[in-house]
């Protein structure tokens, strides 16, 4: 008899059943399983660190840049050549005759006053985005060997199917040795 006592006055523990853990399991997995739906949208919300620094203004330093030599440089993710042009090719660009031009444009509209030995343009072709290689073709500019649009020292457009000349980007010059793509003279 004291044995059947015994038994019933200690307390009886519950062993964890099938249906506990399965109870446990599932909400687990919902929890890791929204958490890795949730977290890529809440992420995609936030611009990429590319995004951010890509609008924002590049600075150039001229210095290194010899005579007759063209940089590249990216802003906004565009490519952008950065051109020091020699005293040749600034006569060559001054001495066209406008109105032959497809685009017509005179070279001192695509350069800043005085700075004539620097020319800034979009690195692509305006036909259909190629890049185009300096100091190519019959002008001695650009030549785009996708589809043959030829550019002379100004940028602008002296034969093939590009339609326009290349375009300037906003910048300034901020010393006769520096320039800021990006900016234009208004908020240099």
């Amino acid at each position: 008899m004291l044995e059947s006592q015994v038994a019933e006055t200690t307390t009886h523990v519950a062993e964890p059943t099938r249906r506990d853990f399965l109870y446990i399991a599932t909400g687990a997995a919902a929890a890791v399983g929204g958490a890795t739906l949730v977290w890529p949208f809440v992420q995609s919300l936030a611009p990429d660190a590319a995004t951010v620094a890509a609008g924002a203004p590049v600075e150039v330093d001229l210095t290194p840049i010899a005579e007759g030599q063209i940089v590249k440089v990216f802003w906004r993710g565009k490519l952008i050549f950065v051109r020091h042009r020699t005293a040749d090719e600034i006569k060559a660009a001054e001495d066209v005759n406008v109105a032959s031009l497809r685009d017509p444009q005179p070279d001192s509209a695509r350069v800043k006053p005085d700075h004539a030995q620097w020319l800034i343009v979009y690195g692509n072709c305006t036909h259909l985005g190629c890049v185009p290689l300096g100091q190519q073709g019959e002008y001695h500019g650009w030549f785009c060997p996708c589809h043959g649009s030829v550019f002379d020292t100004s940028g602008r457009v002296r034969g093939g199917p590009a339609p326009i000349n290349l375009p300037i980007p906003p910048y300034a010059f901020t010393s006769d040795t520096k320039i800021v793509i990006g900016q234009d003279e208004a908020t240099a």
